[in-house]
């Protein structure tokens, strides 16, 4: 397939909003692409390389190039020499990627280097992509979405299934299945702004459970061999060998469990989100971080035990099987409310709630006890109620610090996720940053640099941070019309992806 259907496609769907025409346009794209393409096809409309971060910045990109007058760069082609920028390391490394970058760029009509920038400078923004090219792949191979959905669901790649589906058939669906040792990713909660309200818009019995402020993680246990995922599905077994050790002495040899890893002071008071997320991200010295920092898992659900998918079986279910696989101590805290209209029972949960953020955690979860587990789907069957409004925003921008901050990237440019797939800024803060946190958010955006004027440096959307607001107030300075009031940083996520950020539409929803 020509790189350049691929950007006209691009363009085209980027240009509407018309959800039904933007299916059947990526359906026509997948039928036409070789079984072969189709994953590069699905990550590059994404705005994804699969060879991950290939050290491309402006300063390489920022030369004009004469563009081909005919398109004759492939698919394939592209990927081939994105490949060999991405094995470029060493003496001399800034100056052969710009000769690569100039050997593929000339390769490229105007219009595929349009793309072609967008797409290494991450800016391909196409509007739940995923999700759309999820159905326009059912759509290319006759297939229904919602097999395609649950497929990859248990797989965690679009690009695998589609894949698969487009050189088998439908009949290939059936191939994937729930595996111990492949991480699937995890379900996720929607928000309610109190226990209450949460009891009352589930409207079945239910659990109020402790939110810990950790690592979500996914442990996969088969004989002696333990292996330990995030929320992203990256395998961190060896930084974490005392999930692994716990896990080894279950009574199970054959499951799945879902989770959290924190950490607790001496007094049982959970240690902060960033200190554990650096534990967690250390690489070097396990053994020392663990004597410095120990971490502990907490299980709330399992995904499958004994051989047998539990996936489908409604929450009480599988909390019994997981009670019979994970000891008292490491399953979280939690109460039942059989009766959603009992007044006593809500009260009861009412008060779990302010007893777990007297224990230093930061919420609860309150679920339906007859919902399935529905992995990588934010499901209605599942929400959190946290004190406090709290955004996952994505930094957009930062200006340079003064004073005591000089030489540090302070002032972020805070966005969320428009309909289309682009960012919207609401507002800007340097409020909440440690000195460690600032030093960390200067390197890591250098990376995402994109642009720098001397006073604001514009970066990749790729970061995101939680922050805490007081309220939304009008406002005639930003596009969505409204800005936050006192934003402040709680913490990086560089566990979450800027696909994960809340979208203007929450912001908007969380004014009323």
């Amino acid at each position: 397939m020509l790189l350049a259907r691929l950007a006209d496609v691009s363009r085209d769907v980027a240009a509407t909003s018309s959800r039904s025409r933007k299916i059947a346009a990526l359906g026509e794209l997948f039928a036409e692409a070789r079984p072969e393409e189709v994953g590069l096809v699905i990550s590059y409309l994404a705005g994804r390389l699969p060879q991950g971060s290939i050290g491309i910045g402006w300063s390489v990109l920022k030369e004009s190039v004469t563009a081909a007058e005919a398109p004759q760069l492939t698919v394939a082609d592209t990927d081939a020499a994105l490949t060999r920028l991405a094995a470029v390391t060493g003496a001399g490394a800034q100056g052969e990627r710009k000769r690569l970058v100039r050997e593929l760029m000339a390769a490229a009509t105007a219009s595929e280097q349009e793309f072609l920038m967008r797409l290494l400078t991450g800016e391909v923004r196409q509007g739940a992509l995923d999700a759309i090219a999820l159905e326009g792949v059912a759509k290319a191979a006759d297939a229904p979405a919602a097999d395609v959905r649950r497929a990859v669901m248990l797989d965690g790649s679009l690009p695998r299934v589609a894949r698969a589906l487009l050189t088998e058939g439908p009949a290939a669906l059936a191939t994937f299945r729930l595996r111990v040792g492949t991480p699937v990713l995890p379900m996720l909660a929607h928000t309610a702004k109190s226990v209450t309200e949460a009891v009352a818009t589930l409207g079945t019995p239910c659990v109020v459970e402790e939110k810990l402020d950790g690592i979500r993680v996914q442990v996969h246990r088969n004989g002696d061999d333990v292996r330990v995922y995030t929320r992203s599905l990256d395998d961190i077994t060896d930084r974490l060998p005392e999930v692994a050790d716990a896990a080894r002495n279950m009574t199970g040899d054959h499951f799945i469990l879902d989770g959290e890893v924190i950490s607790l002071d001496n007094s049982g008071r959970p240690r902060s989100f960033q200190d554990i997320a650096s534990r967690v991200g250390s690489r070097t010295d396990v053994a020392a971080a663990r004597a410095a920092l120990p971490l502990s898992p907490v299980f709330f659900d399992v995904l499958a035990a004994d051989g047998e998918d539990t996936l489908d079986l409604p929450g009480g279910e599988r909390h019994t099987v997981l009670a019979r696989l994970v000891p008292e101590p490491m399953r979280v805290r939690r109460a039942v409310v059989d009766d959603p209209s009992s007044g006593p029972q809500i009260a009861a949960a009412e008060q779990f709630l302010g007893d777990t953020l007297r224990r230093g955690h930061e919420g609860v979860l309150v679920k339906a006890l007859d919902a399935p587990y529905v992995a990588g789907r934010r499901g209605r069957s599942w929400l959190k109620v946290k004190p406090v409004h709290t955004l996952d925003l994505v930094v957009l921008a930062a200006e340079w610090g003064h004073g005591r901050r000089t030489g540090l990237l302070s002032n972020l440019h805070l966005g969320a996720r428009a309909a289309d797939g682009t960012y919207v800024m609401l507002g800007k803060t340097f409020k909440g940053l440690t000195d460690a946190m600032l030093r960390w958010q200067t390197d890591r955006l250098r990376e995402l640099a994109v642009d720098d004027d001397g006073f604001t440096v514009r970066v990749r959307p790729e970061l995101v941070v939680e922050i805490a607001y007081d309220g939304v107030q009008r406002s005639s300075r930003y596009p969505a019309g409204v800005a936050l009031r006192f934003a402040r940083v709680l913490r990086h996520r560089p566990d979450k992806s800027a696909e994960q950020a809340d979208t203007v539409d929450q912001v908007l929803q969380s004014r009323a």
